[in-house]
């Protein structure tokens, strides 16, 4: 029983106290400042037991607590990451297909490609290739799921053309590397588990993957592949 009220006494200062020196000089006493006239020599006395009127804890003690706190409350941060669709109306079948898709996507059990051709802001007829996991670790998908802003294809996404200017791109992002000159048009190749995801309509997307078209009001046509990652064991 002494042992727990001790370390929930330790638990309190570790929280109350950024630094093991605000610790010290919160034992500090005005009169010991008056007599001592040594504010480091004051804080020795504190951790070795002769000055101070509360609690005694060494600095090896305080540090790995204060360590061990700090990194509890990171992995709890880490484990609740926010879920963006979570609680929102969603209408159209594209955000709905996004949405039953975001957690698996953030958790790193699917990385789904989605496909998007549409116009832009200035009316050009754009297409492109997106990495969802990839878009989710680096933007807020609130904007989307809210309908305040279209999730479009972008120059810096996995592929990107713009069938006004003719303007094409391709770029390697966090979980695939593109493999554009080939006979069997572009293709996608996953960087965790090497499997080869075929975009053609006409073609197996294959191994451990899925090619779903998305019936939506927002946008002239979009697909999503998702691929199921399975880790050698």
């Amino acid at each position: 029983m002494a042992e727990k009220e001790s370390g929930a006494a330790m638990d309190e200062i570790i929280s109350q106290f950024k630094t093991y020196e605000d610790f010290l000089d919160s034992q500090v006493t005005s009169l010991d400042l008056y007599y001592l006239e040594d504010e480091e020599l004051t804080r020795q006395l504190v951790e070795l037991g002769y000055r101070g009127s509360g609690e005694v804890m060494k600095r090896e003690e305080f540090e790995a607590r204060k360590a061990a706190a700090e990194a509890s409350q990171l992995s709890q941060r880490t484990q609740q990451k926010i879920v963006s669709s979570a609680g929102k109306e969603l209408k159209d079948n594209f955000l709905k297909a996004l949405a039953s898709r975001e957690e698996a996507n953030r958790n790193g059990k699917m990385t789904s490609i989605i496909f998007i051709r549409d116009k832009n802001v200035h009316g050009q007829e754009i297409s492109g290739y997106i990495d969802f996991s990839q878009r989710l670790k680096t933007e807020d998908f609130d904007v989307y799921f809210t309908g305040k802003k279209k999730l479009l294809p972008r120059p810096t996404d996995l592929s990107f053309y713009n069938w006004k200017t003719n303007v094409s791109t391709s770029n390697a992002s966090q979980n695939y590397q593109v493999i554009a000159e080939n006979s069997f048009g572009i293709l996608f190749k996953n960087k965790r588990d090497r499997k080869i995801l075929n975009v053609d309509p006409k073609a197996s997307p294959g191994d451990n993957s899925t090619r779903t078209p998305i019936e939506t009001d927002l946008y002239i046509q979009a697909v999503i592949y998702d691929h199921i990652t399975r880790r050698k064991t």
